[in-house]
């Protein structure tokens, strides 16, 4: 079976240099012509073979090792934002990714987010620790290999870079991964490879290329067989081009798609059926996203690549959705119903008290739907599109009964007028983000805030359990109202709260006036010994000197605490609340629970 090249995905915390990095092995400028430098767009570029040799055929002398791989096919990503979208069943289109950390901030937000897609999606990766030149005193060798560069650094350099090189180690240590430097691996299937890179310099960018061709040679050649058959394909973008109206980006992954080939595509409403009009590709080593010249026209083209399909029809397709091309032989129903299946299985739609999820492709709603179940957070709606009003109407259902699930969460898609407004009649709160990790960490961050202010309200409108005894020889008054001193020996009491007997669990009345030296006080806590006086019981009928008495917790707080509070409670206050329990068992068998 023929092999394809391997599909590589960059991924990596906001201005880590991945794009610069890519840069550098094609030595275009895509990088200086981006918005704020950042990548906007997303695309996927072919490195032949022989640009591959160029790049790392003396490194590979070495290793007495043959490029066998017919090539690489790189995607150039945003964040992860396009890993989403490469998106199959039961995995990720791509074969390996390159994790791009900056040596000096080491792990990042969106670090820690990416290792979670990667390990969600199965996908094996190697590790570029980039921007070595800024290490404080690093004497910068253009394109020179890092083992080669790091010889000619001073020693204290070399320690520094050592020290940030095992704090990133470290970091993954504590996420469950063997990590090491690149060239002190002796087994590539159980550590991970990590490279020194400049995308600036281009030092280590050789060894980075030479990993990643090693790697993809020995371990992944069972997965980059591929058939003759029908294409296989996956959506990265859905995009409007002048001339040829809307168009699908798309990464082929298996077999050979034809011009006139009859495909079947995910949609909004449902599967789009249609014909392939032209097979756009970019000439190698160019963009899909900023080519240098227009596209040539192809008749065919075979897996791995990354073409720009025109059709008839395109409204409503989807990105991350899958994409299949009809054998001469076969019925399109079958793919009709694949592609349902897969596109069910993302989106959500139960009766669940849980949040409103849009996106605007398949890929994120599922990345994010997967963040937010690992988070514990019920989907009540996760779908693809702009927020309705619908939407808001749903998510004001789920407020009434649990106002903190209430929320819609929107990512990359638009508020529509109408559910703007109704979100404002109806108080409901929608979390707008382009970062997929804001989203989630705003909601998560406003979900615990509200939570904690809503179980302080409850901790606060519970009785609290307290025990007090009374003292001995300080009996002030008998009756009408009674005054006696006491020891509070755990919790707090306060006027207007109603006390038992720990003898046989009566209620002796109710807290009338708290009293130290003369003074009113609104609260006396344990240690304290404070005179008190109480309408009801009379002192020598039914309260005695050295009695011991509990505050009365009403039955439904005492379960409240057992459920949800003891751990707010000091070691007293819950032995005083267990002790309560138990007197009020005597009475009542199954009090309390």
């Amino acid at each position: 079976m023929p092999t394809r090249q391997p599909i590589v995905c960059v991924l990596g915390h906001v201005d880590t240099g991945k794009t610069l990095l890519l840069d550098k092995i094609r030595k275009t400028s895509v990088q200086a012509r981006e918005v704020g430098g950042i990548t906007q767009h997303i695309g996927a570029s072919f490195f032949p073979v022989d640009t591959l040799k160029q790049l790392v055929g003396p490194l590979l002398s070495m290793v007495k090792s043959e490029i066998e791989i017919p090539g690489l096919l790189v995607i150039d990503t945003p964040g992860h934002e396009a890993f989403t979208n490469l998106r199959k069943r039961g995995g990720s289109t791509a074969d390996i990714a390159i994790l791009v950390i900056d040596i000096l901030r080491s792990f990042e937000a969106q670090t820690y987010e990416c290792i979670e897609i990667l390990k969600a999606r199965k996908t094996p990766f190697l590790v570029a620790a980039n921007k070595i030149d800024r290490v404080p005193g690093w004497k910068s060798l253009e394109d020179t290999p890092f083992l080669k560069a790091y010889q000619m650094q001073d020693p204290y350099v070399r320690e520094d870079l050592d020290t940030k090189l095992y704090d990133i180690i470290g970091v993954f240590s504590r996420l469950g991964f063997k990590v090491d430097r690149f060239d002190h691996i002796k087994d590539f299937t159980k550590t991970v490879a990590i490279v020194p890179t400049s995308a600036k310099t281009g030092e280590g960018v050789t060894e980075l290329i030479m990993v990643l061709v090693g790697l993809t040679q020995q371990h992944l050649k069972k997965r980059l067989q591929t058939t003759r058959g029908p294409a296989k394909g996956t959506v990265l973008e859905v995009k409007e081009e002048p001339g040829l109206g809307l168009t699908l980006n798309t990464i082929i992954y298996d077999g050979v798609l034809q011009k006139d080939d009859q495909i079947v595509v995910g949609g909004k409403e449902a599967p789009i059926v249609t014909r392939v009009r032209a097979i756009l590709v970019p000439k190698p080593l160019d963009e899909i996203r900023d080519p240098r010249d227009k596209f040539s026209s192809v008749d065919s083209v075979s897996a791995a690549a990354g073409v720009k399909i025109a059709a008839p029809g395109l409204e409503g397709a989807l990105a991350g959705a899958p994409l299949y091309a009809v054998a001469k032989d076969e019925e399109s129903e079958k793919y009709v119903r694949l592609v349902s299946e897969e596109i069910q299985k993302i989106r959500i739609a139960t009766d669940v008290e849980g949040i409103i999820l849009k996106a605007d492709t398949l890929g994120s709603l599922e990345a994010i739907a997967e963040n937010l179940k690992n988070s514990g957070v019920p989907i009540r709606l996760a779908d693809v599109g702009d927020v309705s009003k619908r939407d808001v109407t749903e998510a004001a259902v789920v407020k009434e009964h649990e106002p903190l699930y209430g929320a819609i969460l929107a990512f990359s898609v638009k508020v529509l007028p109408d559910a703007e407004e109704e979100a404002t009649v109806k108080s409901v709160q929608i979390f707008k983000e382009k970062i997929i990790y804001h989203l989630i960490d705003n909601y998560l961050s406003w979900l615990k805030s509200h939570r904690e202010a809503k179980f302080e309200q409850q901790f606060g409108n519970l009785a609290k359990p307290a025990k007090i005894r009374i003292l001995e020889g300080y009996v002030f008054r008998h009756a009408k109202p009674a005054i006696f001193g006491v020891e509070i020996l755990a919790g707090k009491i306060k006027p207007k709260t109603f006390l038992i007997r720990a003898e046989d669990g009566e209620e002796v009345g109710e807290i009338q006036q708290i009293q130290e030296k003369g003074k009113a006080l609104s609260e006396a806590q344990q240690g304290m010994q404070v005179a008190v006086s109480m309408d009801k019981p009379i002192v020598g009928r039914h309260v005695f000197e050295k009695d011991v008495l509990y505050v009365k917790v009403p039955e439904p707080d005492a379960k409240v605490f057992q459920a949800d509070f003891m751990g707010r409670l000091t070691a007293e206050e819950q032995e005083a609340l267990k002790e309560f329990v138990n007197v009020m068992r005597k009475k009542i068998s199954f009090w309390g629970t």
